[in-house]
């Protein structure tokens, strides 16, 4: 057999050999290892923060009453005033000389009745007599009567005069702490506008608003009724402030629970505590959070933040293992907050086992390896 047909042959079984042979398989990879923590009830210290705004407890826009010239300003500008105290004085001598001209008129009435009646007395016995006759006596009651009703009218124009009288000297309707003059003097003020003058504003005592979830509400007044959360001798719930810059507010406030209307859109209530305010410490527009001590929770619930993620509709939930170490999701209800932990008031129960790392590589129905969790794991390992 030549020498180029030995080489073929060989070149064809080699090839055979090679097709008939299947590549080795891989094993399948191993579970992949996450960090888990077991849920056990605990006894915690409950407390919510609940963030919020201050407001004045009353304000008060003053305004002219009548139009004139502002003559004097009174007051200290950010300085504290009592309710009646004057803070304007309105030119007066237009309104002055209309209550002289009115009380002038007054006085005139007054002269015109006094003879109107003079002359019905003289009249009465005459007309018995036959002396005048019953027209006269008749004309002469009315002219008396008449007489009256002017003494009415101007003493109402007397009345509205004295008012108008009295409204250029604008005074404060209530006491608290006055800002800034809006208007100097010199300016004209004019009834209806609508600019103010100033703003005089009650601080103490201050509420804080807090727009609080509806079922929170539900929760703490279930608290309140049983006793979990304590209240003051006069019935009313004790709440601290903390302040932006983080310091707590020295004095204790009470919570209202008083809003009757849920918000449909946000399904959040407004509920007001009020703090009292000597220092004046306190103003409206600071943003604040007002802290509620809800009490001892004997068999609280807790599970790292960081565990913890959201849906679409920015509902709570979490990655749990079940017995065959297989990844389950679960919707959870999250109460305030403890510490690095969530206090979780449903959808765990105690032994549950949640992922805290590892969850961006994991998906429901995936088994794992789960390993404890170590809270000091690198930040770039937990990612």
């Amino acid at each position: 057999m030549p020498v180029t047909a030995l080489l073929l042959s060989a070149a064809s079984l080699l090839v055979l050999d090679g097709c008939g042979r299947k590549p080795a398989q891989q094993g399948a990879p191993p579970p992949q290892q996450v960090q888990i923590v077991t849920i056990e009830g605990r006894s915690v210290h409950v407390s919510s923060q609940l963030p919020g705004r201050l407001e004045a407890f009353e304000i008060a826009m003053v305004r002219p009453q009548v139009n004139g010239v502002i003559q004097k300003r009174l007051f200290t500008e950010g300085a504290d005033v009592v309710a009646g105290q004057q803070l304007y004085q309105i030119d007066p001598s237009p309104y002055q000389a209309t209550y002289d001209s009115a009380s002038g008129q007054l006085a005139q009435a007054n002269a015109n009745a006094v003879t109107a009646r003079a002359k019905l007395e003289r009249y009465g016995p005459l007309m018995k007599a036959h002396a005048v006759s019953k027209q006269e006596y008749d004309d002469a009651l009315a002219a008396a009567r008449a007489a009256d009703a002017q003494i009415l009218i101007a003493k109402g124009q007397v009345e509205s005069a004295a008012v108008n009288l009295r409204y250029t000297k604008v005074n404060s309707p209530i006491t608290g702490r006055i800002g800034r003059s809006l208007l100097t003097v010199g300016a004209l003020a004019t009834t209806g506008q609508t600019a103010n003058l100033a703003v005089v504003t009650r601080l103490d005592p201050i509420f804080v608003d807090v727009n609080l979830p509806a079922i929170s509400l539900l929760r703490f007044r279930r608290e309140v009724a049983s006793g979990r959360i304590h209240t003051n001798p006069d019935n009313t719930v004790p709440v601290s402030l903390q302040m932006e810059d983080g310091s707590t507010y020295e004095l204790p406030g009470r919570m209202q629970f008083s809003e009757v209307n849920v918000d449909e859109a946000t399904a959040t209530v407004v509920v007001r505590a009020v703090f009292p305010n000597p220092n004046k410490l306190l103003l409206p527009g600071m943003y604040v959070h007002a802290t509620l001590d809800e009490g001892i929770d004997p068999n609280a619930l807790l599970v790292p933040q960081q565990a913890v993620t959201r849906n679409t509709h920015g509902d709570p939930q979490v990655f749990a293992l079940n017995a065959d170490d297989k990844v389950e999701l679960r919707q959870v209800a999250t109460g305030s907050a403890n510490g690095a932990d969530w206090i979780v008031s449903s959808g765990l129960k105690q032994g549950d086992r949640v992922i805290v790392v590892g969850l961006q590589k994991v998906h429901p129905g995936d088994k794992v390896k789960p390993v404890p969790f170590d809270s000091g794991t690198p930040s770039e390992e937990k990612k």
